[in-house]
C-alpha cells in the first residue's frame, strides 16, 4: 500500500515514516495539509494518515477535501485530543479509523493490516461488479434474429427506467438472464438484485420469504426476519414464475407495487421500500385472470411493460451462434470443428427446452464427445430420432401419399425405432429388422438417416 503521512510535528512525522518504511510500506510524509492536498491531486494514495489538529487546516477539513478528490482513499485520523465528538464527526465524514496519541507502532500496523483486508474486499467487490456488468450487458445476450433484435430494442428502452417489467416466455428462454441485464443496465445497478422463485411454495412460506416476519408470528419464528422486498430496498426484485403466487397473497403484492409498503407477517409496523419489480411467467396471465386464478388489477400493474422472449424454434438463425458461444464457454476457447450435418440436425430439432436445453447439450458434448469435428453420432439418440422422423413428415394425410411415399414412411419409422432400441448400434438394429447391416446402411443413406 502507498501511504501519505500528514503530521505537523517533525519528530512524530519522521518516526512514523521510518516505522512504516521498515514495515515495507511505500511512504511519503509532509507537515503541511495544503502540500498534502497538492500531492493527492497529482498522485494516488491508498491510505492517508493525518493529524487532527494542525495549523492552517485541521484533519477533518483535510478529510473532506480528500473524499472529494480521491473518494476511494482510506483516511486514518490521529489526535492527542481524543474526544468522542471529534471521533464521531471524522467517522461520519468517512474516516476509516481513529488513533489516539500516543499509540504504539504495533497498534498502527494492526490498523493498517485491517485497512489492507478492507481494501482487498472493496477491490474484489469492484471486480465482481464489473464482471457482472460485463456479463449482463445487452451485447452478451446472443442473437441476431429479427425477434431478438426487437427484444434488444425493448431492453434499451426500459432498462434505464424504474418501470415494472413482465418477462413472458417458455422455460429455458433466458428470462433470468434478461432480468439480470435489465438490473445491471439500470441506475439501480449498485444496489441489490434479489431473486425469488414463487413456484411450488405454500402461501405461508412465500409470504414470509417476500415480506419477512416478526418473532412469534408462527411456530418456528424465533426471531425477526427481513423479507426479500426489504433486502432489495434501493435495488430490484426478480419474481420468477409470478403466476404461482397464491391468490391470497396477490393483494399484498399489489399494495407493494402501488404504494411501496407492507407489514411483516405478524407485525404491525408499516415498512417503506424503494424496489423495482421485474416479474417473469411461462403462462398466459390473461387466461389465468379469465379463470379467476390471477387478480386482474395485479395483472395490469405487472403488465406495464411486457417483453416476450421467443422460444428457440422461432429464432433458429441464432442456433449456430449460441452453439459456438457455449462451446467456447465450456472448452475455454479451444473450440472443436462442427460437422455440417450436426448443425443441420440441430437446426431441424424442435428444442422444447429452448436455450437452456441447447446449453446443457453443449456441456454434455464437451464431456462425452472427444471427436474433432463433432459428428452426428455424438448427439443424443432422442434428438437424432426426432429429427429423422420429422424430416420425412410432409404434413399430408396418410391417404394422400403415394404407395412409394407410404413405404418410405414405414421404413423410416421402423429404422428409427430399431436404432432407438439398439442404442444407435447399426448391427443390432439390422438384426432387429431382420436385414443385413449393409442393407440397413444403404437405406439410412437413402433416407438421410446416417
Amino acid at each position: 500500500m502507498k501511504i501519505l503521512i500528514v503530521e505537523d510535528e517533525e519528530i512524530q512525522r519522521v518516526s512514523l515514516q521510518d516505522d512504516l518504511v521498515e514495515a515495507g510500506y511505500e511512504t511519503m510524509a509532509v507537515g503541511n495539509p495544503k502540500v498534502a492536498l497538492e500531492l493527492i491531486r497529482k498522485d494516488s494514495f491508498d491510505v492517508v494518515l493525518t493529524d487532527l489538529k494542525m495549523p492552517g487546516m485541521d484533519g477533518v477539513t483535510l478529510l473532506e477535501h480528500i473524499k472529494k478528490i480521491q473518494p476511494d482513499t482510506t483516511v486514518i485520523m490521529m489526535t492527542a485530543y481524543g474526544t468522542v465528538e471529534s471521533a464521531v464527526r471524522a467517522m461520519k465524514l468517512g474516516a476509516y479509523d481513529y488513533l489516539t496519541k500516543p499509540f504504539s507502532t504495533d497498534e498502527l500496523l494492526l490498523v493498517l493490516k485491517r485497512v489492507e483486508s478492507y481494501r482487498n474486499v472493496l477491490a474484489e467487490n469492484v471486480r465482481l461488479k464489473k464482471q457482472l456488468e460485463s456479463r449482463y450487458s445487452f451485447g452478451n445476450i446472443i442473437g441476431k434474429s429479427a425477434v431478438m433484435q426487437e427484444v434488444y430494442r425493448q431492453l434499451e428502452v426500459v432498462a434505464p427506467t424504474n418501470t415494472t417489467v413482465l418477462l413472458e416466455g417458455e422455460t429455458g428462454t433466458g428470462k433470468e438472464m434478461v432480468a439480470n441485464a435489465i438490473h445491471y443496465n439500470s441506475p439501480r445497478k449498485d444496489k441489490p438484485l434479489v431473486k425469488v422463485s414463487c413456484a411450488m411454495l405454500s402461501k405461508e412460506i412465500l409470504e414470509s420469504e417476500l415480506f419477512g416476519h416478526v418473532r412469534g408470528a408462527f411456530t418456528g419464528a424465533i426471531k425477526d426476519k427481513k423479507g426479500r422486498f426489504e433486502l432489495a430496498d434501493g435495488g430490484s426484485i426478480f419474481l420468477d414464475e409470478v403466476d404461482d403466487i397464491p391468490v391470497e397473497l396477490q393483494v399484498k403484492l399489489l399494495r407493494v407495487l402501488e404504494q411501496q409498503e407492507f407489514e411483516r407477517v405478524g407485525g404491525t409496523e408499516t415498512i417503506k421500500v424503494d424496489v423495482r419489480v421485474i416479474a417473469a411467467t411461462k403462462k398466459n396471465l390473461r387466461e389465468l385472470v379469465t379463470q379467476g386464478k390471477f387478480r386482474e388489477d395485479l395483472f395490469y400493474r405487472l403488465n406495464i411493460y411486457p417483453i416476450r422472449l421467443p422460444p428457440l424454434r422461432e429464432r433458429k438463425d441464432d442456433i449456430p451462434l449460441l452453439f459456438e458461444h457455449f462451446l467456447r464457454e465450456y472448452t475455454n476457447g479451444n473450440v472443436p470443428e462442427i460437422h455440417p450435418k450436426v448443425m443441420a440436425l440441430l437446426m431441424d430439432y424442435s428444442w422444447p427446452g429452448n436455450v437452456r436445453e441447447l446449453k446443457n447439450l453443449v456441456e454434455r458434448l464437451t464431456l462425452a464427445c472427444k471427436c474433432n469435428p463433432i459428428v452426428v453420432e455424438c448427439l443424443p439418440l432422442d434428438i437424432r430420432t426426432e429429427v429423422m422422423g420429422q424430416r420425412f413428415t410432409d404434413f399430408q394425410s396418410e391417404e394422400s401419399l403415394s404407395l412409394d411415399e407410404q413405404v418410405a414412411r414405414f421404413e423410416i419409422n421402423q429404422i428409427t425405432q430399431a436404432l432407438a432400441k439398439s442404442g444407435g448400434n447399426k448391427a443390432k438394429a439390422a438384426q432387429l429388422l431382420g436385414i443385413p447391416t449393409s442393407t440397413l446402411k444403404s437405406k439410412m443413406k437413402k433416407y438421410r438417416l446416417d
